[in-house]
């Protein structure tokens, strides 16, 4: 691997601002930025990258490449949760609703880890398509979808007996059509999970400008929102890292009721994951460019859309497991050590 792109990759200056937030904390110093502001932060960041990636997507059109991406990105955010599940649930001996909302977190995507990858090839001058937008957006609601459904399964069932099996599978996916008149299921909602996890605010914000810029690419439109959508882009995303650097040094503390194994677990896993992308990415002759994001969204957590949904989905789910697990270990993992990592090792297969 090359050592200079980790160097130059650390020295970026909102990865910098990122490392500036947790020594605030750390310090105990009174830095923060008002929660109104990390909210536009936020929402800016995703309208951006939405927008551009639909003007793209239309300057581009669909071509087979659009088309097998997408669907690989709709398959590995379904198959993530499953065997992540009995990873946890039978090799780390977690219970089933813990188990069910850490693997709904990996196997679901991180839109900051995305946007800080897109920034990462931008200042190389690595080209890539605005479909990957699309990809990222349609990860989103699968692993939700199938975190919860594994949780409905098996909610009943003992670690040691969970079997990962044809059956089990089929079980899985028929779980959704038969009723559960138990007591803890009894103010479920399949219509809220499914409006949580396909229009939440973070992939109703993305999808949409998605659309808009698929709708207004090649107009005057177009011309008039550059200044916004990419002068500014840098400059926000360094206080949005700044921020995610004071919350994720809050939650660090968290981390000591997770245990060694899964520490572990947030690396390892998302390095198994990113493997398997870029077999994925081989196979289906992706730009170098392309091949990154694809392998990022792979590799990365969530720890905005699925914290969401599994609160009412999964109420016995402890937060204070996934969300730092996502949060102060994979996210810092992967835009600090994964992103030149990730790079490298293709470069070396794409050469």
């Amino acid at each position: 691997m090359d050592i200079s792109l980790i160097i130059n990759n650390f020295l970026n200056p909102p990865i910098l601002f990122f490392f500036l937030g947790m020594l605030a904390v750390f310090l105990r110093s009174d830095l923060e930025i008002p929660q109104p502001l990390a909210k536009f932060f936020s929402l800016y960041l995703l309208m951006s990258i939405g927008y551009r990636g639909g003007t793209e997507l239309a300057h581009s059109g669909m071509t087979w490449e659009v088309a097998t991406a997408m669907l690989a990105a709709v398959v590995m955010a379904s198959v993530v949760p499953l065997y992540s599940f009995f990873i946890l649930t039978r090799r780390l001996k977690l219970t089933v609703h813990d188990s069910a909302a850490i693997a709904a977190t990996y196997g679901s995507v991180s839109a900051v880890t995305f946007i800080t990858a897109t920034a990462f090839l931008q200042k190389l001058e690595i080209s890539f398509g605005g479909h990957m937008v699309a990809a990222m957006a349609l990860m989103e609601s699968p692993a939700i979808i199938i975190g919860v459904l594994l949780y409905r399964l098996f909610t009943t069932t003992s670690p040691n007996q969970i079997e990962f099996t044809w059956s089990s599978l089929s079980n899985l996916f028929n779980a959704g059509k038969s009723g559960d008149s138990s007591e803890h299921q009894s103010d479920f909602s399949w219509s809220e999970l499914l409006r949580d996890a396909v229009f939440n605010g973070s992939v109703l914000m993305i999808l949409g400008s998605l659309v808009i810029g698929l709708l207004s690419a090649g107009g005057p439109g177009e011309k008039a929102l550059e200044p916004f959508t990419k002068d500014l882009f840098r400059g926000i995303l360094t206080f949005f890292l700044l921020d995610m650097g004071l919350v994720a040094a809050r939650r660090i503390k968290d981390l000591r009721k997770a245990g060694a194994s899964l520490v572990g677990f947030a690396i390892l896993i998302p390095l198994g994951n990113a493997l398997i992308g870029m077999i994925l990415a081989g196979l289906m002759g992706m730009s170098l460019g392309n091949a990154l994001l694809f392998v990022v969204l792979c590799a990365s957590a969530s720890y905005i859309a699925v914290p969401a949904a599994v609160r009412l989905a999964i109420p016995e789910a402890n937060p204070s497991l996934y969300v730092p697990m996502s949060l102060a270990i994979t996210f810092p993992f992967n835009i600090i050590v994964g992103l030149p990592l990730y790079l490298s090792v293709l470069k070396v297969f794409w050469s």
